[in-house]
């Protein structure tokens, strides 16, 4: 596994750039007593496509079972991405940038070209508080989009016939099949006869909270799972790398299992406590009574056990929304939001690095031409209103000099956009990178720097800054302070 690093060896100052923590808002971690964790892709990593294969077969099944034509579907690898937006309206999904402009789309599981896109969305932002709208926050949604996308295509072929009435109507379908999935169980009662084939085990976890444990922090396991689950998961993923006669729940200050995030941050709910391995509950009116595995309640009680509040409290998930929105709006707690695809999309960003400057250079004398023609277009301009007896000869001129100049930026053009195109497919062939979307930061960039204090790709890299660090935020820039910083006139 690149850039591990097993307990007892020598810290490293200058981490691989995949597994940095970066800052939106300087964070003091001496500052922090508490830090909380979800469980699911955060804690524990799982291999996507094996979780997302086995997730889709299994909403397959359902639908079938509510006669779907679905039966000779396959799972699509790779075809969705997180930060992705699904338009139920049309049918389509969308990559936005952090305005809500649309960049690129399909509708179904086809790309939309550059015409059928500016039709459908020239005049349309995407804004996630409209019901039209569903954001794919976390892997976990990734089945249930390429499901989805396909059987848009097999609505718009007829294949339902009068059992679905649009594109709105198809969604909730998947949706509640989904739903009722998870539901039954099966799905983790698998994982958790076969862990190994699903987890993605880190041996840097242990240290990273050991490290933090014993510089004074109190832990916490908030998760959304249940208990059977949780004990299976967590005792897979992290006894091993303990030391001898140590298990993950030692750990861990409080453990809360069925939190039901994100009502567990804003409503009031009964906290009952596990009392044995096999789920027995006992309930605690007055809230946690001591260290230990509790059921539900909600973040005051954990406040008010801890004798903490706010921002003496680092919570730590992979959900935009359910972990780190609105436990950072509802309780004000320190939020860092795990981003998994950072490795892959660092390292791919790595792999074009050289494009990249070609492409800023291109792009900058493409800059300086369009801006040359401006003038020179403002020239003739001028002529015509001020000189009505001027010379043909000089307004000649200046056209053709527009025209050469038109013709260098043409050529500018053919040699720039297979270098975009490649650039802008890194990460993935169809939506490109996570975070920026065109020449603009996506609408998942701009969600995690507007709710995340910090990011990174696991937990795991807490090793590289110790749980002493003063993390400190870059610097604020806007456009006229860039031009500032290159000396522009």
């Amino acid at each position: 596994m690149s850039g591990t690093m097993p307990a007892g060896s020598p810290l490293r100052s200058s981490p691989p750039p995949g597994r940095g923590v970066f800052c939106n808002r300087t964070l003091n971690l001496r500052a922090i007593r508490a830090v909380g964790f979800d469980m699911d892709y955060t804690l524990v990593h799982y291999h996507v496509d094996q979780w997302e294969r086995r997730a889709y077969a299994y909403l397959q099944q359902k639908l079938l079972e509510l006669g779907w034509p679905v039966d000779d579907l396959e799972f699509p690898a790779g075809f969705a991405m997180r930060g992705l937006v699904i338009d139920t309206e049309l049918g389509n999904l969308v990559k936005a940038d952090r305005f809500g402009y649309v960049k690129r789309a399909g509708h179904g599981t086809r790309r939309l070209g550059f015409d059928e896109q500016r039709q459908a969305y020239a005049r349309t932002q995407v804004d996630l508080a409209e019901r039209r709208w569903v954001f794919l926050n976390t892997f976990f949604s990734l089945s249930e989009a390429s499901m989805y996308a396909q059987l848009v295509d097999r609505l718009d072929h007829g294949r339902f016939g009068k059992r679905v009435l649009g594109y709105a109507d198809l969604w909730d379908g998947v949706r509640d099949a989904l739903d009722s999935t998870h539901a039954e169980g099966r799905l983790k009662a698998e994982i958790v006869q076969a862990p190994e084939g699903y987890v993605d085990l880190d041996p840097d976890l242990a240290p990273a909270l050991l490290d933090l444990r014993d510089a004074g922090k109190r832990l916490l396991l908030i998760t959304n799972s249940e208990w059977p689950y949780t004990k299976a998961m967590m005792s897979f993923a992290l006894d091993r790398f303990l030391p001898r006669g140590t298990t993950w729940q030692s750990l861990f200050d409080l453990v809360i299992v069925s939190a039901r995030k994100p009502e567990f941050f804003s409503a009031r709910m009964p906290l009952f406590e596990v009392v044995s391995d096999d789920g027995l509950l006992r309930p605690c009116v007055a809230g946690p009574t001591g260290p230990g595995a509790y059921l539900g309640g909600h973040a005051a009680l954990v406040e008010q056990y801890l004798g903490l509040s706010g921002s003496e409290i680092l919570y730590i998930g992979d959900h935009l929304y359910t972990d780190v929105r609105i436990s950072k709006d509802v309780r004000r707690w320190r939020t860092g939001l795990i981003v998994r695809e950072l490795e892959e999309e660092l390292a791919a960003v790595a792999t074009v690095r050289e494009a990249q400057e070609r492409l800023d250079t291109l792009m900058a004398e493409k800059a300086r031409l369009e801006f040359s023609q401006a003038h020179l277009r403002l020239k003739v301009q001028r002529v015509g209103r001020t000189a009505a007896g001027e010379p043909r000869e000089r307004v000649g001129s200046l056209e053709s000099q527009i025209g050469r100049l038109r013709v260098r930026t043409e050529r500018l053009d053919e040699e720039i956009g297979p270098i975009a195109q490649a650039v802008g497919s890194i990460f993935n062939d169809t939506w490109g990178p996570l975070m920026s979307a065109g020449a603009d930061r996506s609408h998942l960039a701009r969600q995690l720097e507007a709710s995340a204090d910090i990011y990174t790709s696991r937990v795991s890299n807490l090793l590289f800054q110790t749980p002493f660090a003063y993390l400190r935020a870059p610097r604020g820039r806007m456009p006229h302070d860039i031009a500032l910083e290159r000396g522009d006139d």
